[in-house]
Formats: C-alpha cells, structure tokens, sequence
C-alpha cells in the first residue's frame, strides 16, 4: 500500500501566517503539522509517499527531503491550483499505480491514525473505506447520511441543510478503482473536483466502501481557532520532562517540557501543560499558563501567556496578558506602558512587530 499525503492549497482561512509559508507547517506542540500525518502513514507500515503541494513548497522539500530520514521514499506531486481532492488524486495516478492507498490530509489531527482504516480496508476487502467523526457544524464538511440500517447511503458536500452530523474525517483508503469514479464526475460549483462525488459514484456503481466511527479526538485544523484547539489536544497527552535550566524563583508545575538550552529565570511561573522549545530565554516576571507552545529562540520577559502558539524566534516583552494566540516566526511584541488589561487576543504573521 502506498501513501499519498497532501499539503497543497493557499490557507487563506490561516492568514496572515500562510502569506510566508505552506500552512502546513504551522506547529502543533512545537511540531510541523504535516508530520503528524507523515508519522501515521510510517506507522501503519507505508514505504512510499506522494505528497501533493501548491505553489507553495519549498518549505515542506526542505523538512521532509526525499524521506530516507525518516526510513520511506518521497516524491513531489505539484497541484498549483486547489482544484479539490479527487483531482489531487488524478493527477497521482502515475505514482499511485494499480496499488491501494491511504489518503491522508497534511491538515488533519487524528490521534488513532491511518491503521485502523486500513485495517478495515484488507479485513473486509472494501474498494473503499472513509473514516467518519461527529460535527456540531456539519456546513464546514463533506457528510454521511445513514440509512436506518446503518448503512452508508449517499454523502454531501458541505451540505447548507443539515442532512447528518457525520463528518468524513481527512483519512481515506481506496483501490484503483477510484481513478475510474473521478473520471465520471464533473467539477462542483466550488469548481473543484469533490472527493464526496467520487464516492458516491463509487456506491452507485455497487463497489464495496466500508466506514470507521473514529476512535478518540479528531481535529481539522484549517482555521486560527482549529489549530489553538489541537495544540490543546496534543497537549493533553504530553509528558513532562526538563532539560532547561531552572533558576532560583522559577516555579514549573503541571506536565512541562523544556528543551534543552533553555534558561527559565526567577520570578517565572510555568503552569503545564506546555512546551518549551531550545535556546529559550523566559523570565523574569512572566507567567506562562496552560496549552501554550514556545517554539525555539523565543524571548519572554514581562508578560503571560496562555493558551497559544508561539513560533520560533518571536520576542515578547509588553506588559501585558496574552490569551488565545498565534503568534508568528521572529515576530515582536513590546510596550512602554504598564496598563494591564485582561487579555489580548492576536493573529500575527512572521516578523510582525507591534508596540501595545
């Protein structure tokens, strides 16, 4: 079985943090998104992988290589516009073969991973096997519809009349004869070609397409809000271990990671769980609270945190308490006042700088 992995499309909903770089590579508990979904298809056994990219790329050739690091073979698939995911499909036939494959979107949180699909997939010889999870708004997805026996009875695409609260998860396994289901649909009025339409033609045509209930959380993290709650996610199952350095005066409870390198000076609270990533300078007078992730090179002085992302090499030192942010690459936060609020909330792209 083969992989395909895709990581393309613009991240409009991301920016401005996708203006500088593919949206996924946006870390989640200081990891580069796209390696949570890598790591799944390695561990259900996958030696080959397609990744699919837009325009752009260079980021994700530089972290993933040709995958001899990470014990597989990659190839570089190019989609330069999103044109839907059937059509990152088609134009992966060449790649993909006549063999069977896992799907898997670079954008996806799945914590059982790829296996237990696909272990569905070869128990029950399916054509085909989607996995499927809850929603409380099912309008941001594509849908199943049950029938009263349970079983699968047709899919929408991101229906705008609530016709099920069963969303399909962004992990699908198929055969070849996928590529002979999208050659029989058409563009939908988004103008991309629908995975859900494949499907269906898939069903009608009296394939075999068999269904997962997900097992634990699953996250979608195409918006600000998605990838804050994955990171809580993440977090959740973190376990604490301290490489830093603790000055006198620095307190660290809760299930805290801290990297090696850095420095947590006195007068500093670490409240987990959070991650620390290396060459950290925090303190003094800082408080850093629950779900928050430090990249690496990060400097907090004067301030709190809580319940966001920090990437790599942002500079915060403003007085103030900051909740339920993104905060992007070597961006910069000062102030020269000592007016406290209760919170601010921020969405900066890389190399920001704002004075509060």
């Amino acid at each position: 079985m083969k992989g395909l992995l895709l990581a393309g499309g613009h991240g409009t909903r991301l920016r401005p943090l996708t203006f500088t770089g593919n949206k996924h590579m946006l870390p989640i508990a200081n990891k580069p998104m796209i390696l949570y979904g890598l790591e799944h298809l390695i561990n259900a056994g996958i030696k080959e992988i397609g990744v699919v990219l837009g325009p752009v790329k260079e980021d994700v050739k530089r972290l993933l290589g040709d995958g001899s690091k990470f014990g597989v073979r990659i190839i570089y698939i190019d989609q330069p516009e999103p044109r839907g995911l059937a059509h990152a499909i088609a134009i992966s036939q060449d790649f993909l073969g006549e063999e069977p494959f896992a799907m898997y979107l670079g954008d996806n949180m799945l914590k059982q991973g790829a296996k237990p699909l696909i272990d569905v997939f070869e128990r029950e010889e399916n054509d085909c096997v989607i996995g499927t999870a809850k929603v409380k708004d099912p309008s941001r997805y594509g849908v199943v519809v049950f029938d009263e026996a349970g079983r699968i009875k047709n899919l929408v695409e991101k229906p705008k009349q609530p016709v099920s609260d069963w969303a399909l998860i962004g992990v699908y396994i198929f055969n070849d004869k996928i590529f002979e289901a999208i050659r029989m649909i058409k563009p939908s009025w988004r103008g991309e070609l629908e995975i859900t339409d494949a499907i269906q033609v898939l069903l009608d045509s009296g394939a075999k397409v068999g269904f997962q209930f997900v097992q634990g959380w699953w996250k979608d993290s195409g918006r600000p809000e998605d990838l804050l709650e994955a990171n809580q996610l993440v977090l959740q199952e973190l376990q604490p271990l301290n490489e830093g350095i603790l000055e006198e005066g620095a307190a660290v409870s809760g299930a805290a990671r801290i990297s090696r390198d850095t420095v947590i000076h006195g007068r500093t609270t670490i409240r987990g769980p959070a991650i620390l990533g290396e060459h950290c300078e925090i303190g003094p007078n800082v408080y850093i609270g629950p779900y928050t992730s430090i990249g690496n090179h990060v400097t907090i002085r004067n301030s709190e945190v809580e319940n966001s992302i920090i990437m790599d090499g942002a500079h915060i030192e403003c007085g103030k308490r900051i909740i339920d942010s993104l905060i992007g690459m070597k961006a910069k936060i000062v102030s020269s006042e000592d007016n406290v609020p209760k919170g601010t909330r921020l969405i900066l792209g890389d190399m920001t700088y704002i004075s509060m």
